[in-house]
């Protein structure tokens, strides 16, 4: 199965920086990665995180960039 098939099936995914990708539904999720709760076609997929992934910041840095603001 190819990434480019129009009726390959796909998954997305994030890892522990709440990072996205897009997995071949046919493929186990790698470890470091776990299952966003979205399934469909390739552009269904990149579609969603897309909305989902508003902030690109790995979420160690976010996390670090917060703290920083609320120090006196």
């Amino acid at each position: 199965m190819s990434f480019d098939q129009e009726d390959a099936i796909f998954r997305v995914v994030v890892n522990q920086e709440r990072q996205y990708a897009i997995w071949p539904d046919w493929k186990a999720v790698p470890a470091g990665w776990e299952e966003a709760g979205m399934t469909g076609n390739k552009a269904a997929c990149l579609e969603h995180i897309e909305k989902v992934w508003t902030d690109m910041r790995p979420y160690s840095l976010q996390k670090r960039m917060a703290e920083n603001t609320e120090a006196p």
